[in-house]
């Protein structure tokens, strides 16, 4: 599956190795392009995740703050409830596409 904003693929790989929560699909960190996320400082907290990283989306053109986040540290039982580890999976806003 690929991650992509205004034309530029900002991830890319095998819908197995992707988790799908809430309607968003989480790409393993190591599936997203070099150089194209950069620490943003917007907070956020799920009840049942834990903190969220926020990342602005730059790479070749494309642009959008806040365009991506993550989970580093997830609260306990947030494994349990997904059924996989997804530590450090990075999803994207909805302007970002992704398909298969």
């Amino acid at each position: 599956m690929k991650a992509v904003l205004d034309g530029v693929v900002i991830a890319e790989a095998d819908r197995d190795d992707l988790v799908s929560i809430e309607g968003n699909w989480y790409f393993p960190p190591s599936s997203v392009r070099e150089g194209a996320l950069s620490q943003s400082p917007t907070p956020y907290t799920c009840p049942w995740k834990g903190a969220a990283q926020y990342w602005n989306v730059s790479l070749d053109g494309a642009d959008l703050p806040d365009g991506a986040w993550s989970y580093p540290d997830l609260r306990p039982g947030a494994v349990d409830r997904v059924g996989t580890d997804f530590a450090g999976y990075v999803a994207f806003d909805r302007k970002v596409v992704v398909s298969d």
